[in-house]
């Protein structure tokens, strides 16, 4: 599984990989991270506000901080 963290590595950015982290723990799942820092990248998501999380190439969240317990549903759910 690939999540990626889109963003340019503000407080928030870094907080969603935290989480993405431990819910990827949590759900038992074994993932490869990347941070995806270009902006030209993180548009072709069709993310305008940042941070963004991609599980899988499919964009699941931008603009926000999702719950912990969202980021592990979805990793349950890919």
């Amino acid at each position: 599984m690939e999540i990626k963290i889109l963003g340019k590595g503000c407080p928030k950015c870094q907080r969603l990989e935290v989480l993405a982290r431990e819910a990827a723990t949590e759900a038992g799942v074994r993932a490869t991270f990347t941070k995806v820092k270009e902006m030209d990248e993180i548009v072709a998501y069709g993310v305008a506000v940042t941070p963004a999380l991609v599980i899988d190439e499919t964009l699941k969240c931008s603009g926000r901080l999702p719950q912990k317990s969202e980021i592990v549903a979805w990793l349950q759910g890919a």
